[in-house]
């Protein structure tokens, strides 16, 4: 079976990595069709070809300045026409970067899309464009059962693959009272409350590990915080982890799945989070952390407070984000898509 992967603005790029290759390992023949990251260096590619054939220019004169906007608008009418000529049994798209743009592409072979944000944040609003958009699909997948709910309430039913945790070699080294908090560093991640929380906790430790996508002046900050900003390294990004008694999600935003949490998860790290999107069902289906309401800052405290101060809840919680790791595989997630497209 021939399957174009296609993530045009290389929002996701470990995780096109890791899907594609275990497809490949699957025995399909895949190509994975993107644009250069511009911030890291990633894995080779693992029996299936990556191809870096969009926003030539704009992907590779800029990092996160907005002046790459223009260029990258223009250079996206190519991408729109590319898409629109690709033939294979199944073109998967990941992500699409216009979609007022995207809603008039006709896909001409079989064709899947994952919502990973549901409806993107820059355009949740218009709910008509991403139902009309979504239903030129023939498929459409979300990473959870809320993801699923979300996208029924625009007449679109979607179908439920769990979102794998990353493979660590991260080996356990923290000192029982670091917190840490992982990802890009946004607004709506609220690194602002993994602040607080930490503050409240006498003995805490907050290890904030992430590039930075806003300015870092209006954070607070408190002398056990410490900073790892930029992209981290593989090495680093297990260093990190290693030193991670619990890892902290207190997003604020509606999004299906959070990768930094299945990071966390893929190193056996509880994860204390919002329920928010779909945080909370890995969380709670394997018993690998704590979920507390949207916001609410005490009740954070003390399920961080929980997981640090009492050991047996501390070692429950290690044990559920073991079995995370051992059953949220990439094998199994590839399964799941070769039977839908085997379906198309």
């Amino acid at each position: 079976m021939r399957v174009v992967l296609a993530d045009p603005p290389a929002y996701t790029p470990w995780y096109d990595h890791e899907l594609a290759t275990a497809l490949a390992h699957a025995g399909a023949d895949v190509e994975l069709l993107t644009s250069s990251f511009r911030f890291a260096e990633l894995p080779a590619a693992q029996g299936y070809r990556r191809v870096e054939r969009f926003y030539p220019l704009s992907s590779r004169l800029f990092r996160r300045s907005k002046a790459r906007l223009p260029l990258k608008a223009t250079e996206h009418l190519a991408v729109a026409a590319s898409l629109a000529r690709l033939r294979a049994d199944v073109v998967h798209v990941q992500w699409l970067a216009l979609p007022q743009v995207d809603v008039r592409v006709q896909l001409r072979s079989p064709s899947v899309f994952t919502a990973h944000d549901l409806l993107p944040r820059r355009t949740a609003d218009r709910r008509d464009l991403w139902a009309k958009l979504l239903r030129r699909f023939d498929r459409v997948v979300v990473h959870t059962s809320r993801g699923r709910d979300a996208l029924r309430e625009l007449g679109i039913d979607p179908v439920v693959i769990a979102h794998p945790v990353y493979p660590s070699s991260a080996a356990r080294a923290d000192d029982g009272q670091t917190i840490l908090a992982l990802g890009v560093i946004r607004p709506y991640k609220g690194v602002q409350d993994a602040v607080e929380v930490t503050s409240r906790i006498e003995d805490a430790r907050l290890l904030v590990a992430g590039d930075p996508a806003m300015p870092l002046g209006a954070l607070p900050e408190t002398p056990r915080t410490e900073w790892r900003l930029g992209y981290l390294s593989a090495a680093e990004l297990d260093r990190a982890l290693s030193e991670a008694t619990i890892a902290i999600f207190p997003y604020h935003a509606e999004l299906d799945q959070s990768g930094a949490m299945l990071q966390a998860l893929g190193a056996a790290v509880p994860a204390v989070a919002y329920d928010v999107g779909g945080l909370a069902e890995p969380i709670v289906e394997y018993g690998a952390g704590r979920v507390v309401p949207p916001g609410d800052v005490e009740a954070l405290t003390e399920a961080v407070r929980e997981l640090l101060e009492d050991p047996a809840a501390l070692a429950g919680a290690r044990a559920g984000a073991e079995r995370a790791r051992r059953e949220l595989t990439w094998e199994a997630a590839a399964e799941r898509h070769l039977e839908l497209y085997r379906q198309l």
